[in-house]
C-alpha cells in the first residue's frame, strides 16, 4: 500500500469536498504529517477492500465511532522493545495436497512468558482455521498423502514429545506414538500413508526426568558425563552425550515404532521415502571420526527390512536435503564437492543422481548461488538447511535461494539445469511444499517492514511476489512508526564492493545530526537482508541511524566473496567494515562523534576487532562474541578441524598458535579505550562465555568503562532470536541504556 502524509492527502480531498462533506471536514482538520493514512481511503466507497481485509484502516468504522470533532485517527507510535510481546510469528507453510489451503504453525508469547505454538490453516480466500490449542507446543504439521489427516509433534504429554494425528474433518487429536523420553527431529509420511519415518534420539537413561526424580528422592547428585567421542553437545540442544538420532518407522495403524537405521555417527542424516513406500534414501557422513576427518557424506538406500545399499559414485563433501523424485527414478540433494569446508564457504548446489546408481549431475553449476544462504533476523528463525521440493512430474525442482540480501523461490529444470526465479523483489520468501497437481507452492513472505505471513505461489502465472493469505501483524504494524531501509553499494579501497543498508531514525526531534550504530552480522557465512528486524526498528525509534552491511565472508554474493575470509578473519572483512565506517563519518545527518558498533557471534568478533584497531567509535556492544581464537579452537560445540578452515590448531606447534593469536581480537586489547557492553549467555555452547570473560577482564584491568551482562544457563547462542521473552526484552533495554549513556 502507498502511504501519504496528510497535507498532501488534504489537498487531494479538497477537490472532492463538494461531493463529500466528510472529506471536506477531513481536509479542514489540517492534521500534521506525523499522522499517516493508507491511500485506498480515497476510493469513493470510503473503505478499500484490501484495507478492510487487513484491518489497517477501517475508515468508515472510525468515522462512525469517533466523537464529534474527532475523526478517529491516532498518531503512529514508536516501536518499543515490548512490542515483541504482541508479535505473531508464522512458519512451516505446507500446501494441502488438493491445493485448497495451507497448513502452518503460528507462535505468540503469552502472559506467562512462554512461546505458544499451534497449528492453523488458511484457505486461498484468506479464511483462517485453528487446528490445535493449548500450551503443549503443537508444531511440524504434515498432511497425509491424501490430505485426510494431519500428523504433528506435540509436547502436551510431558516429559516426551509424541506424534499425534488429526482428522481433516475435525475432532480431537489422537496420540499415535509412545516413544520413550527423547527428541523428535524430522518426520515424513510414507507415500501410501501407512507409515511415518521419524528421526528420533532417546534421552540417556540417567538423564531422564524419571531418573532425576529418583535421585532427588534419594538425595543423590547428578552423575558425570562419561565421554569417548567429541560429539556430545550442541548449542540450543544441550548435552546428549553418546546418544544419537536414529531413523525409526512408525505403523500408523497401530502406533508401534522400531529402529530402522542407526549408522550415522552424528545423527545429522537426511532422508526421504521412495514412492513405493518400501524403502528410503538416507544421506549421512561415512566417516567414523567426522570431526577429525575430511567431509565425506554418502547416500544409502535402506529398505523396510533394514537391508542397506550404498549408492556408488558420489563425490566426497557435505550433502543434505535429500528428496526422492515422485517417479522414484532420481534422488536430489544439496551439496558441495569439498573435503575441507566445514564452515560452508563454498556454494551448496543442487545435484541429482539416478536412484539405481550412476554419475551425479550438478544442476546449478553455471549459477553462482548457494542453496543454504541464510538471511539473519530476530523475528524469524534463519534456516541454514537447503529447501528442495520436486515438481509432481519429476521434471523440475523448486529451491530457495538467498542472494543480494533477498531470499527467493526458484525453479531448476532436471534436464537443462539453471536457475529460473519465480519471485523477485526486495523481500524474504521461505519455500514450503507443492500441491499434488503442481499448480501451487506454499511459502511464507515478509520484508524489512513486515513480519512473515503465509502466502502461496500460483505457478500457472508469472509473478514477482506471492499471494499473501494472512495478516496477523498488519493492524499492529499499521499503528507503529516503521522505518524502511534504503540500500546502496560502496566501493572498497582494494577493488571490492560492499552492500549496505541504512535506516534513518523515526524519532528525530529538532536535531539535524543523529547518533549512529553500525550492526555487524554473525555467521560469518550468512547475510543481512530484506527481513523484519525488531532490534533495528527499536534503535531507529530511539533516534539512532542504523547501518548494516554484508562484508566479505557473507553469503549471497557468490562463492569467491564468501571464501575471501576463509581462515583469515580481520583482514578483507575489516577493509569492508572500515569502508562503511568512513561513509558514516561523512554523512551530513550522522554525528561522527557519536557512533557506536555492535554485533553478535562473528559480529561480536568483528566488534572486538574494530575497537582493537581504531579509537573512532564512542562506544561498543559485543554480544555472544569470539575474542580468543586459541581458546575458541577447543571449546565450541563445533570443534575446529585441523587446517580445514583456520590455519593450524591450538594444540599444534608455536607457528599454528601464533597464527590463531594474530587473528584474536583480545591480542590488541592493550590499546582499547572504547567503553563496551558485553552480553553473553552462560548456556552458549557455540561461543563459550569464557570468550566474553576474557574481554571483560581485559577492559576492567585496563580501566576501560565496561559492563558485563551474563544471562543464565537456560539461554543459548540464539537468545536474541529465541530466548525467554523477558530476557530478550532485558537485552534490548540493556542495549538502549548503553547507547543512551554513551551516544546521547
Amino acid at each position: 500500500m502507498t502511504f501519504l502524509p496528510f497535507p498532501l492527502l488534504s489537498k487531494f480531498i479538497v477537490g472532492k469536498a463538494s461531493a463529500d462533506p466528510q472529506r471536506a471536514a477531513l481536509a479542514s482538520a489540517m492534521i500534521d504529517s506525523r499522522f499517516m493514512v493508507c491511500s485506498p481511503l480515497l476510493c469513493p466507497q470510503g473503505v478499500h477492500e484490501a484495507c478492510q481485509r487487513s484491518g489497517c484502516c477501517e475508515f468508515q468504522a472510525r468515522m462512525t465511532a469517533a466523537p464529534k470533532g474527532n475523526l478517529g485517527f491516532m498518531p503512529k507510535k514508536p516501536i518499543q522493545p515490548d512490542t515483541l510481546l504482541q508479535f505473531q510469528f508464522v512458519g512451516d507453510a505446507r500446501m494441502s495436497p488438493d491445493g485448497s489451503c495451507v497448513l502452518f504453525a503460528k507462535k505468540h508469547i503469552n502472559e506467562k512468558n512462554k512461546y505458544i505454538t499451534n497449528l492453523y490453516s488458511v484457505s486461498l480466500s484468506g479464511e483462517v482455521k485453528q487446528w490445535t490449542a493449548g500450551e503443549g507446543g503443537n508444531a511440524a504439521g504434515r498432511w497425509s498423502p491424501t490430505g485426510d489427516r494431519i500428523a504433528f509433534v506435540s509436547g502436551r504429554e510431558k516429559p516426551s514429545q509424541q506424534i499425534h494425528l488429526l482428522s481433516a474433518s475435525g475432532g480431537e487429536a489422537q496420540k499415535l506414538t509412545s516413544l520413550p523420553e527423547g527428541s523428535i527431529g524430522a518426520f515424513s509420511w510414507s507415500p501410501d500413508g501407512s507409515m511415518i519415518a521419524v528421526s528420533f534420539r532417546e534421552t540417556h537413561p540417567n538423564r531422564t526426568e524419571k531418573a532425576k526424580k529418583e535421585r532427588e528422592e534419594k538425595g543423590l547428585s547428578d552423575p558425570p558425563w562419561e565421554l569417548e567421542d567429541i560429539w556430545y553437545r550442541l548449542d540450543g540442544d544441550g548435552y546428549f552425550g553418546p546418544q544419537r538420532f536414529a531413523l525409526y518407522v512408525v505403523d500408523v495403524a497401530t502406533g508401534e515404532h522400531r529402529v530402522l537405521y542407526d549408522k550415522d555417527p552424528t545423527g545429522f542424516f537426511s532422508f526421504d521415502w521412495f514412492p513405493d513406500s518400501k524403502s528410503l534414501a538416507v544421506c549421512h557422513t561415512a566417516n567414523k571420526r567426522p570431526f577429525a576427518e575430511p567431509d565425506n557424506d554418502q547416500m544409502y538406500l535402506v529398505d523396510l527390512k533394514g537391508k542397506v545399499k550404498k549408492l556408488a559414485g558420489l563425490p566426497k563433501g557435505p550433502k543434505g536435503g535429500v528428496k526422492v523424485s515422485p517417479d522414484g527414478k532420481w534422488i536430489a540433494y544439496a551439496g558441495r564437492v569439498s573435503e575441507d569446508d566445514p564452515w560452508g564457504v563454498k556454494n551448496d548446489r543442487l545435484w541429482v543422481v539416478p536412484a539405481e546408481g550412476g554419475d551425479p549431475r550438478c544442476l546449478t553449476e553455471s549459477d553462482d548461488y548457494c542453496l543454504t544462504a541464510a538471511t539473519l533476523g530476530d523475528s524469524k528463525e534463519a534456516s541454514f538447511e537447503a529447501a528442495l521440493v520436486w515438481a509432481p512430474d519429476s521434471n523440475a525442482l523448486y529451491v530457495q535461494i538467498g542472494a543480494n540480501g533477498e531470499q527467493q523461490v526458484a525453479m531448476v529444470s532436471r534436464e537443462k539445469g539453471g536457475v529460473e526465479f519465480l519471485t523477485q523483489g526486495k523481500h524474504n520468501v521461505a519455500l514450503g511444499t507443492v500441491s499434488k497437481d503442481g499448480s501451487k507452492v506454499s511459502c511464507t513472505w515478509g520484508d524489512a517492514t513486515t513480519l512473515h505471513e503465509v502466502a502461496v505461489l500460483d505457478l500457472d502465472r508469472t509473478q514477482g511476489k506471492p499471494q499473501v493469505l494472512t495478516d496477523f501483524n498488519g493492524k499492529l504494524l499499521s499503528g507503529l512508526k516503521i522505518a524502511e531501509p534504503k540500500d546502496f553499494w560502496l566501493d572498497t579501497p582494494d577493488g571490492s564492493r560492499v552492500h549496505v543498508w541504512v535506516i534513518e531514525p523515526t524519532e528525530t526531534g529538532s536535531k539535524k545530526t543523529h547518533p549512529a550504530v553500525l550492526e555487524i552480522h554473525g555467521g560469518p557465512h550468512a547475510q543481512y537482508g530484506w527481513t523484519f528486524f525488531h532490534e533495528f526498528q527499536v534503535l531507529a525509534a530511539e533516534g539512532y541511524v542504523v547501518v548494516y552491511s554484508n562484508p566479505r565472508g557473507s553469503k549471497g554474493y557468490g562463492e569467491a566473496f564468501c571464501e575471501a575470509i576463509k581462515g583469515d578473519w580481520g583482514n578483507k572483512d575489516w577493509i569492508d567494515i572500515q569502508t562503511v565506517l568512513h561513509w558514516m563519518e561523512h554523512q551530513p545527518y550522522i554525528d561522527a562523534g557519536s557512533m557506536g558498533v555492535m554485533g553478535g557471534s562473528y559480529g561480536g568478533y568483528m566488534t572486538n576487532w574494530v575497537v582493537g584497531q581504531t579509537p573512532k567509535l564512542k562506544a561498543a556492544i559485543t554480544d555472544r562474541c569470539v575474542s580468543n581464537m586459541v581458546s575458541m579452537a577447543g571449546n565450541s560445540d563445533f570443534p575446529f578441524n585441523k587446517d580445514a578452515y583456520f590455519k593450524g590448531t591450538a594444540w599444534g606447534d608455536l607457528k599454528d598458535i601464533e597464527e590463531l593469536w594474530k587473528q584474536s581480537p583480545i591480542a590488541y586489547f592493550k590499546s582499547v579505550k572504547t567503553p563496551m557492553l558485553i552480553i553473553h549467555s552462560e548456556g552458549d555452547l557455540r561461543c563459550n562465555v569464557e570468550q566474553s570473560e576474557q574481554v571483560f577482564t581485559a577492559l576492567q584491568q585496563e580501566g576501560v568503562p565496561s559492563r558485563f551482562v551474563r544471562y543464565p544457563s537456560n539461554t543459548s547462542h540464539g537468545m536474541s532470536r529465541s530466548g525467554p521473552p523477558d530476557l530478550r526484552l532485558h537485552r534490548l533495554n540493556e542495549i538502549l541504556g548503553w547507547w543512551r549513556r554513551w551516544l546521547k
